[in-house]
């Protein structure tokens, strides 16, 4: 296997990249000057020797605590869950969020064998239960299967806490059409619905 294979091999694992796109960037770096290319690499390594998991919420950062736990602006009172660091800057580059976070590390699968133990569960009890001043957790997994059994099963376990727990709505997007939309979704937009008065 040549050098170019090897590099077209290695981008294909990325999720989003085919083989076709990673022979584009293959081809695409090879044109470029070498500093350009050993920039790249050079951030490649730095990230992963620099950034880890947040020990206070688990998302990604090059500092422990991360900015977010460290910022005494937001609310404390007020946790969101959700499966992966990526989703804490979907939530972010939103704009309306002003609580702090807490990352599971994934959802719940029982088919591929991720249980309760393998998340960041026991994790999310501490903090609720430690006289931290919770007094909602946000539910913000993915509308998947998996992602609403960890929803439900996350509702079980902070019941005892005493702490408002809430699903974040799930609907029609925003310039969607409802000819296009599937069942699930209508269904869903349905029961997230709302009185027209709080939109105002």
């Amino acid at each position: 296997m040549s050098a170019i294979d090897d590099l077209v091999t290695e981008l294909a694992r990325l999720p989003g990249i085919g083989r076709k796109t990673a022979q584009r960037l293959t081809f695409h770096l090879l044109k470029q000057p070498p500093e350009i290319v050993e920039r790249l690499a050079e951030a490649i390594r730095r990230v992963r020797a620099q950034v880890e998991a947040c020990g206070v919420c688990g998302n990604l950062s090059d500092e422990d605590p991360c900015a977010i736990c460290r910022d005494p602006r937001r609310d404390a009172t007020v946790l969101c869950v959700v499966e992966e660091a990526g989703d804490v800057g979907a939530i972010e580059r939103a704009g309306g969020y002003h609580g702090r976070y807490h990352v599971l590390g994934g959802r719940l699968s029982p088919l591929e064998g991720i249980g309760p133990e393998a998340l960041r569960i026991e994790r999310l009890l501490e903090r609720v239960s430690n006289g931290a001043g919770v007094r909602e957790v946000i539910v913000a997994t993915n509308p998947s299967m998996e992602g609403e059994v960890t929803a439900t099963y996350l509702q079980q376990v902070l019941k005892p806490a005493g702490v408002r727990v809430t699903r974040i709505a799930r609907g029609l997007p925003v310039g969607g059409d409802l000819e296009y939309a599937d069942g699930v979704t209508i269904a869903q937009s349905l029961l997230a619905r709302r009185d027209m008065s709080e939109s105002e």
